[in-house]
């Protein structure tokens, strides 16, 4: 048997880890790399050798350097480096996120003669932090009151309706048109009150006839009507002592009307079919797209009904009234579709935001969604584009709003501004930072490149 190379023993056990292996001498200059070093740099073993390691421009040794001692680099002033997360440069320019381990080697006599540094390519887990931190920031949205999105003058006032409201017995009622979030807007009454954990119960008035409304509402016994074969419990007595919200409360018949009336007054309903009263302590929260009054002066709308279900009203906005809310929803509903959809869509083109925010929105919010989900499917790039979006929107935008109102950059440097500040409170810890803006320290590093904003 032929005696062992011991070099080459080494070089391929070296060369099987699936780690990057990287050997530099004293002064930084690279001497031995493995294969896995090379699939991570995108450098050949004849690119790295003899060249500084500073050619990787490796984000940790931007902020280790040691220009005080008498080291060149403070790891080797240290000793060693455990667990550093970093962004290296690829030969083709490229970024490449790994977690790094080094350490310095000595001699027999204690004598530093280099380092080695391994590198694990971590972009995978990187993704995934990612898309963690993006559902995150979904559930924690920030200008947000119980899933309602906007910090507009309309929707706090909303807000602090919908916050007094909570604290009530009495019945509320909503007003807006279609798509501006009056079932959102019930749910959060619910949400905000002493009720909260208690059920509740939700009936669209207007999906149904009049039979089958009142036995949706109040419930019915075996044989009430044709069809009914058992009987039924309602939807009062299923909401106990919680809410029901009752929907286009504008749709029910006079002679629904006429019972709900009793229930308000009494707190009673009767089963259809049978006559035994049933106590019940729901609170009524109802909403309506309709102009009550005008029914009420058509004659198929109770006045004495009105009175009753309008104590707490509460109105909310349609989307051409709360324009500076267009950002926050478009950029809410773009991260809610992309975790949706897995498509790799990066962001929204200024020009999109744009067009967006100078379209009136007749559907309102509803609409802006639907907008959202028809452009992820359209979208055949990494941005969304006016392209993108549906046709309406792109032909009507500027006749809606003649002088156009760009935000989108105005974002951006908000977001800088506040970074800036969290990293000249932080002394520029980037961890700090992250930690007081709630986000990711990739988080933080990725937006300090966008920004161009240098490392302390």
């Amino acid at each position: 048997m032929k005696p062992y190379d011991l070099n080459e023993y080494w070089k391929t056990v070296v060369n099987t880890i699936q780690d990057g292996v990287m050997i530099v001498d004293p002064a930084g200059l690279i001497v031995s790399t493995n294969r896995a070093f090379e699939d991570i740099t995108g450098y050949s073993h004849e690119d790295l050798i003899g060249e500084r390691c500073t050619v990787l421009k490796c984000t940790s040794c931007e902020y280790a350097r040691d220009h005080k001692g008498c080291h060149w680099c403070a790891m080797f002033r240290v000793g060693e480096l455990r667990q550093q997360r970093c962004a290296v440069t690829r030969k083709d320019g490229s970024t490449v996120h790994v977690l790094k381990n080094a350490k310095v080697l000595r001699d027999g006599e204690g004598e530093v003669i280099g380092a080695v540094e391994t590198m694990t390519d971590v972009s995978d887990l990187l993704d995934k932090e990612t898309q963690i931190e993006s559902y995150r920031q979904v559930l924690l949205a920030k200008d947000s009151y119980h899933g309602l999105i906007g910090n507009s003058p309309a929707m706090l006032k909303a807000y602090d309706m919908i916050a007094n409201a909570a604290q009530s017995d009495a019945p509320v009622i909503i007003y807006g048109e279609s798509g501006t979030g009056k079932e959102l807007a019930a749910a959060a009454v619910h949400e905000a009150s002493p009720r909260k954990d208690k059920p509740f119960v939700k009936v669209n008035c207007a999906a149904l006839n009049e039979a089958l409304l009142e036995s949706e509402l109040f419930g019915h016994v075996k044989g009430a009507y044709t069809g009914a074969h058992r009987s039924r419990t309602g939807r009062f007595e299923l909401a106990g002592d919680g809410d029901i919200f009752l929907d286009e409360i504008g749709d029910i018949p006079l002679s629904t009307q006429v019972k709900l009336l009793r229930v308000l007054e009494d707190k009673i309903i009767e089963r259809v079919g049978d006559h035994k009263p049933i106590p019940v302590e729901a609170r009524i929260i109802s909403a309506t797209n309709r102009d009550l009054q005008a029914l009420i002066e058509a004659g198929s709308f109770r006045r004495d009904f009105f009175y009753r279900i309008n104590v707490i009203p509460i109105r909310m906005p349609a989307l051409r009234e709360r324009q500076g809310d267009i950002p926050l929803l478009a950029e809410s509903f773009f991260r809610r579709i992309k975790l949706r959809s897995g498509k790799n869509i990066q962001g929204i083109a200024r020009e999109t935001m744009d067009l967006l925010v100078n379209y009136a929105w007749p559907g309102n919010v509803r609409e802006l969604k639907s907008a959202f989900e028809y452009a992820f499917i359209a979208c055949r790039g990494d941005m969304l584009e006016p392209g993108d979006l549906p046709g309406e929107i792109t032909q009507k935008a500027n006749d809606a709003c003649p002088e156009p109102q760009p935000i989108s950059g105005d974002i951006d440097e908000i977001k800088k501004q506040r970074l800036i500040q969290a990293l000249q409170s932080a002394n520029g810890n980037q961890s700090e930072a992250a930690r007081a803006l709630g986000i990711s320290r990739t988080t933080v590093w990725n937006q300090m490149k966008k920004f161009n904003i240098a490392a302390e």
